[in-house]
């Protein structure tokens, strides 16, 4: 550990990008949490202020309390990041463990083979249930290409939500940045629906993960990009990205379709209501097979991504 010390005091520009890969590690070994899950108790804390806050019937009441509980959920919480990384000789350790706590890499790669498996043998009720933990739709009645659609949009998107906008963030602000993306990320997934119930009191949440999200999405689907079929996974980010409701799932899904040279999109019922969602890709319908091949890209994506912010603090040092 004196070693340690003695690398950063000398090169500080190593801090970040060594506390980014002892992060990367510590969520290979160790994955998240299994029980006393820290999101686990800011779930807990966002049902309790949406619970006592979301009683407005609409208009700006609705979006400005959605606003007022989303500051009371995230900002202490990164406030004392941000302390605790000041405390004297704990700034490189609270990077390292607010970094491991924001990404979920690991997890990521077990739900994407938990669907990969039981499709491959064939065990299509097993994977439509495992399928059912990545998405938000009806999975009970889709046929084997409909679970390896939703697997690999979940994959590709989730590469960026629960990977590199915690990277982009860590990279910019330590681990105090990316604990801000991860807790932002979360609450949009709990609150940011256009139902009766959130429509109004969610869209802060909703537009501030948007924001949040816009240029590490980027990257992300620009990473894709490179490490599979570029010509391809740029076409279809340019001209099918745009027609996506997402402003940065589309990017990232179109991309990682194009550079996979699979076919995504199409029918998906929400809420017992069928939605016709455009076209993303080109090539083949998706199989088994295509969920281990986005499952390789994300983990080449995040080595690719641990490689440049390593670069860029070596040659500042």
């Amino acid at each position: 550990m004196d070693f340690l010390a003695e690398l950063l005091a000398d090169h500080p520009s190593l801090h970040l990008p060594l506390a980014a890969l002892a992060a990367v590690l510590l969520d290979r070994l160790l994955g998240e949490p299994r029980c006393c899950h820290p999101l686990v108790g800011f779930g807990r804390l966002a049902g309790w202020l949406e619970a006592a806050l979301n009683h407005s019937g609409g208009g700006g009441g609705g979006r400005f309390a959605g606003a007022l509980a989303w500051g009371f959920a995230v900002l202490p919480l990164v406030g004392l990041a941000f302390w605790w990384r000041q405390q004297p000789g704990w700034a490189w350790y609270a990077d390292v463990l607010l970094g491991y706590f924001a990404l979920g890499a690991r997890s990521l790669m077990q739900h994407g083979e938990a669907v990969r498996r039981p499709l491959a043998a064939r065990n299509l009720p097993e994977a439509r249930r495992r399928v059912g933990w990545l998405v938000s739709r009806d999975t009970s009645q889709l046929c084997s290409t409909g679970v390896a659609k939703a697997g690999v949009e979940s994959i590709l998107e989730n590469g960026n939500d629960a990977i590199f906008g915690a990277l982009f963030w860590f990279a910019l602000l330590g681990g105090p940045g990316a604990l801000l993306f991860r807790l932002a990320n979360t609450l949009d997934a709990m609150w940011g629906y256009k139902n009766p119930r959130f429509l109004k009191f969610g869209w802060a949440a909703a537009r501030l993960d948007d924001l949040l999200n816009w240029v590490p999405a980027r990257l992300t689907a620009l990473t894709y990009a490179l490490l599979g079929s570029p010509q391809r996974a740029l076409s279809c980010w340019r001209s099918q990205a745009p027609a996506w409701d997402s402003p940065n799932a589309g990017p990232v899904m179109a991309s990682g379709a194009g550079s996979l040279g699979v076919c995504l999109g199409g029918s998906a019922i929400y809420e017992g209501e069928e939605e016709m969602r455009p076209q993303l890709g080109q090539g083949s319908a998706p199989d088994h097979r295509h969920i281990g091949l986005a499952l390789r890209l994300v983990q080449r994506s995040l080595w690719l991504w641990l490689a440049v912010l390593l670069i860029i603090g070596l040659l500042h040092a």
